[in-house]
């Protein structure tokens, strides 16, 4: 449904005055563990290169935080401290927390401004990265906020979209519409309220799991931003395409691919993997949706639709794969205990939240694995590891790029 610009307006200012009263995040006062993780180059290597395959390891850059909350640009300031990062946000009390923890940590490279995203083109400049998780969803015209966003990336950017996906929160809009038809506010006494009634839901409810299984939602900040937010919209897979395209942008992966890959995880054994393999890579990713059912959100990492560069062409069809570089993504880890017969590890990426996302592997795997190191290339690898025959090891080593054990650096900078 469209809104005239008086009804957008009024939205806005119900948003801004929302996260004014109830800033989520939840503000930080300590980030040196978050700075500690971030010293270390590999792992800021293997992060660049998720979003840059083919470009040379950068970190003088750019980084726009659009909607950057209580302490996101701060973050990114503190692993990025080359880089010139710029922080803007709907709420001054976002913003005033954000202040707190650059005069905290001295982040000289942080800049800030309180901002709509509509109105980013005010700031007349273009951005190498853009970042701006969570925060589409809640505007008035998410379009007119992406297209304002494409305006401003770089022709050879990149921007980490992230947006509410609509089937896996069916339990957070059933218990909206009952806030709604009961009148519940945003009250320090409602919210209260609205916490120790949720511990009588049925344990049968959608939004019991999510009760669960997510600490976040024990916090008051968390309940009222999920639940009495008020603006808020979600999409399908369909849909996040129809966005992303309308606004003159390209999708280029997921952040984290092997949910809605369906070659990844027990999806692959159903008798449906050989049609499902069938279909145009869009609409497998829209199945898998569907199967899965419980996915919360959509990270994806996006360009401008004339990126002049060939920004995403990993491709292992090819002899290309040889000479790729793996990078170890972060919250990737070999666990060595309780294995079945015949696996020396089994390896996962704690980002995924799926049980069924790990991948066993045995010993002359695991050696393969043990020397990534982020210089060797592929070929150097399997011959370090006194193993000769190259292609044997191709559907090994697209496996662990599929699994998100890591991204590859395919330039030859």
């Amino acid at each position: 449904m469209k809104l005239e610009d008086s009804e957008k307006a009024t939205v806005a200012d119900r948003v801004r005055d929302f996260y004014n009263r109830h800033p989520y995040p939840p503000p930080v006062t300590e980030l040196n563990g978050y700075r500690q993780l971030w010293q270390n180059e590999g792992r800021r290597r293997s992060d660049f290169h998720l979003f840059w395959p083919a470009k040379p390891f950068n970190e003088e850059m750019s980084i726009l935080v659009a909607g950057c909350g209580t302490s996101q640009a701060a973050r990114y300031a503190l692993r990025h401290p080359s880089a010139r990062v710029m922080g803007i946000d709907l709420s001054s009390t976002s913003i005033q927390e954000t202040e707190k923890l650059k005069r905290q940590y001295e982040l000289t490279n942080l800049h800030l401004m309180q901002l709509p995203i509509e109105r980013v083109g005010e700031l007349e400049r273009g951005f190498d990265q853009i970042i701006c998780t969570g925060v589409l969803h809640h505007l008035p015209d998410p379009d007119l906020g992406l297209r304002a966003l494409r305006q401003v990336l770089k022709p050879d950017g990149a921007m980490h979209l992230m947006v509410y996906a609509t089937y896996g929160r069916a339990g957070i809009y059933m218990i909206q519409e009952y806030c709604r038809r009961l009148g519940i506010g945003a009250s320090d006494e409602e919210i209260t309220e609205l916490a120790e009634a949720l511990l009588a839901l049925p344990l049968g409810h959608p939004l019991a799991r999510l009760l669960g299984e997510t600490p976040d939602f024990r916090r008051k900040a968390a309940l009222a931003d999920a639940l009495l937010n008020p603006q808020d919209r979600s999409y399908t897979v369909p849909q996040l395409f129809d966005f992303i395209q309308g606004a003159g942008l390209r999708f280029g992966r997921w952040l984290c691919q092997a949910p809605y890959l369906p070659h990844c995880g027990d999806m692959a054994n159903t008798p449906h993997a050989a049609r499902l393999a069938q279909l145009p890579i869009e609409e497998q990713y829209a199945v898998v949706e569907l199967f899965r059912g419980t996915i919360l959100r959509h990270s994806a990492i996006i360009y401008r639709d004339d990126n002049p560069f060939q920004t995403q062409s990993i491709q292992f069809d090819d002899e290309d794969w040889q000479s790729y570089i793996p990078h170890c993504l972060p919250r990737t880890i070999s666990v060595q205990e309780k294995l079945p017969p015949g696996a020396a590890a089994v390896l996962i990426n704690q980002s995924h939240t799926y049980p069924d996302i790990y991948l066993l592997v045995n010993q002359e795997e695991k050696e393969l694995v043990d020397a990534i190191d982020g210089q060797r290339s592929i070929n150097e690898i399997i011959h370090h590891t006194g193993r000769n025959q190259l292609d044997g090891w191709r559907t090994f080593f697209q496996k662990i790029w599929w699994y998100d054990q890591v991204s590859l650096e395919i330039s030859n900078g």
